[in-house]
């Protein structure tokens, strides 16, 4: 032995020991003290702040646990401490513990998100895939239990280093509870703070088998991508919206698109047939009225209110699958959009069997293929 370390004994075997830790850090979670052999002698002043926790370890065993105050160390407040050492008529020569402290107070503003998407199954898009991301909040609930199943031996123990741990619980659980939500696809950008309080609440048990407290979780966006958004917006429109009013503004769009576009002849084609569709979508709205201005004279001759007519209602095959019914406008509209064809099986009430749209007379106008006979003397 150095005479400098004879020196460093017997000094600390004349002086009481102060022990204590200030914290100049905001991201150590756990700090080992240091002192010379880890010799404590009897008497010694403890001192722990608010915030702190300090945690004695007697060769890996956890001995006692002392909140924030000012204690004096002997085997009146050591009580485990000293059923470990056996001390029955107390001690006056140092003691060897380990003595940890551990932060208590909040630790905010920490990151979370998925390294990889997550696969979900919905009912209308089949199979998506989202990503997510946000924050959380933790603080120590259980100082002798993180020590003993965390922090080991590692004498700075800092919240980057739990931080990776966490990440990938908070993931895994997060996966779990969005799989088993069921949720439409969409509602998960909307009501992330439901979903934020479920999946904390679903977590709150796996921290606290570390002695850790999950006070908050937050998921700030849920990400999707783009030509899902779109389809998604799409869809809600087409079910806000009036489909009959959709289809008439879309082909009013698409015969704006086709006049600006400098295609040439394909242009003017396109542009030309979806007029002629609008033409008939109009001629369609104006043939009713015609019809009805026509019969008022003779129902004026007969005398008493016309009778009040019968919409007829039309069925349409889409898929192999029975869709409708639909009123005559609405078909007219569905014909437009291409949801139907000429070659589309319809049926209506009064008909044996299903038909091609083709070959029911009053739908035949959807075609566009009537012409007019050859002028006289031509």
């Amino acid at each position: 032995m150095g005479i400098f370390d004879k020196i460093k004994e017997k000094l600390s075997h004349e002086f009481i020991d102060i022990i204590e830790w200030l914290d100049y850090t905001d991201d150590t979670i756990c700090h080992r003290f240091e002192r010379y052999q880890n010799e404590i002698k009897n008497n010694a002043k403890l001192i722990v702040r608010e915030g702190q926790t300090a945690v004695f370890l007697n060769e890996g065993q956890l001995a006692d646990v002392f909140g924030p105050g000012t204690y004096t160390l002997n085997t009146k407040n050591l009580p485990i401490l000293t059923t470990l050492k056996g001390w029955k008529y107390g001690f006056d020569s140092p003691f060897k513990a380990e003595v940890y402290f551990v932060n208590t107070h909040l630790f905010t503003d920490e990151k979370w998100g998925t390294k990889n998407p997550i696969t979900l199954n919905d009912e209308r898009f089949g199979l998506v895939e989202i990503r997510a991301f946000g924050t959380y909040a933790f603080k120590i609930s259980d100082p002798g239990k993180f020590i003993i199943d965390i922090v080991g031996t590692d004498n700075n123990f800092t919240n980057y280093e739990i931080n990776e741990h966490l990440k990938s619980l908070i993931a895994t659980r997060f996966t779990d509870t969005v799989g088993e939500a069921n949720l439409p696809i969409e509602l998960y950008a909307a009501n992330t703070t439901e979903l934020s309080d479920t999946c904390r609440e679903v977590m709150k048990p796996e921290f606290q088998t570390v002695g850790i407290s999950l006070e908050k979780f937050y998921i700030e966006n849920v990400s999707m991508p783009e030509d899902l958004k779109k389809e998604i917006f799409e869809y809600s429109r087409i079910d806000k919206l009036d489909l009959d009013k959709l289809t008439k503004f879309k082909t009013a769009k698409a015969i704006e698109a086709a006049a600006q576009n400098e295609g040439g002849t394909a242009g003017a084609g396109m542009g030309m047939g979806m007029g002629f569709v609008l033409a008939q979508q109009m001629g369609g709205m104006m043939q009713p009225q015609m019809q009805q201005q026509q019969a008022m004279p003779q129902q004026q001759a007969v005398g008493g209110p016309p009778p009040v007519p019968q919409a007829v209602q039309y069925y349409y095959a889409v898929d192999g699958n029975q869709r409708g019914p639909v009123g005559f406008e609405q078909l007219r509209s569905l014909f437009a959009g291409r949801t139907v064809n000429k070659d589309t099986l319809v049926w209506k009430a009064g008909m044996q069997s299903w038909q091609p749209l083709q070959e029911v007379e009053e739908l035949k106008a959807f075609l566009g293929g009537n012409t007019p006979p050859p002028l006289p003397n031509s």
